[in-house]
């Protein structure tokens, strides 16, 4: 049987791409057996709407901000694991979505909810019940410290994105510029210790459970080769520093720890072929 589709449109998307909304509004509408449009104005409207969804499949209309927001909220509900996903990336920050396979035209992404397959794919989950889709990045302190999280002119966003990735105030201070001081534990395993200055740090769900780390340590004279190791649990301890997470900066913390859940997240994307 055809799905019973609840269509999420994130004002933003509205705002930006309004045509890129309306066909796809019109493929989802014509390809399901029935379709619920809903068009939430703030962060509680969408977690109402996401939560009362039933038995109808969630598509969500908007940019990357949007697909975290919602997988976050699904997250935080238990309700992951169980739900299948589709989104239609549209507006300007489409990169994870994107990376994770979906296609960003909107005709294209409409068809791949529609009548594409269903696809398990591996999310980090942090140890302050934070989600990853796609890389997880460490920049030295200099940058991290002009870093702010936006909400492209969403306060509700904005606001919604501190509270589903905790973090501890930004101090009035901003810290000295130079390279981070990081240890970087891989399953258990020292890939690089408080001695060792390093320029950046990405960690990436990949495949069967696992992330790649990569870590680039401070080039002096010659250039520096990265370290690499693949794990399911990365610890990252160092003096208060901040990270990227998809659409989000968070932090300064001291210490966090990301677990690769396997297969946590299913999504909607193109049939191979």
């Amino acid at each position: 049987m055809p799905d019973q589709l609840l269509v999420i449109i994130d004002p933003a998307a509205r705002k930006t791409d309004g045509e890129s909304v309306r066909i796809a509004k019109d493929v989802l509408s014509a390809g399901a057996a029935s379709t619920k449009v809903c068009l939430p104005e703030n962060a509680e409207e969408f977690a109402r709407v996401l939560g009362r969804r039933g038995s109808r499949r969630p598509v969500v209309v908007g940019d990357d901000r949007a697909l975290t927001l919602a997988v976050s909220l699904l997250h935080r509900q238990r309700e992951l694991a169980g739900c299948v996903l589709s989104v239609v990336p549209v507006g300007t920050a489409l990169g994870v979505a994107q990376s994770l396979g979906v296609p960003t035209g909107a005709v294209a992404a409409a068809r791949a909810a529609l009548d594409g397959t269903e696809r398990r794919l591996d999310v980090l989950v942090d140890d302050s019940d934070g989600v990853v889709l796609g890389t997880l990045r460490i920049p030295p302190l200099r940058a991290a410290a002009r870093e702010e999280v936006t909400g492209a002119g969403r306060p509700w966003l904005h606001s919604l994105v501190r509270t589903l990735v905790p973090s501890r105030p930004t101090p009035a201070a901003a810290p000295p510029p130079g390279p981070s001081r990081l240890r970087v534990e891989v399953d258990g395993v020292t890939l690089v210790d408080l001695d060792q200055p390093v320029e950046a740090v990405s960690v990436t769900p990949g495949a069967s459970g696992t992330a790649e780390v990569v870590v680039c340590p401070l080039s002096v004279g010659a250039e520096a080769v990265p370290l690499a190791a693949r794990g399911r649990t990365v610890t990252v301890t160092g003096t208060d520093f901040r990270y990227r997470a998809d659409t989000a900066v968070a932090g300064p913390v001291r210490r966090r720890t990301w677990v690769v859940r396997e297969g946590a997240l299913g999504l909607m994307l193109p049939s191979a072929g």
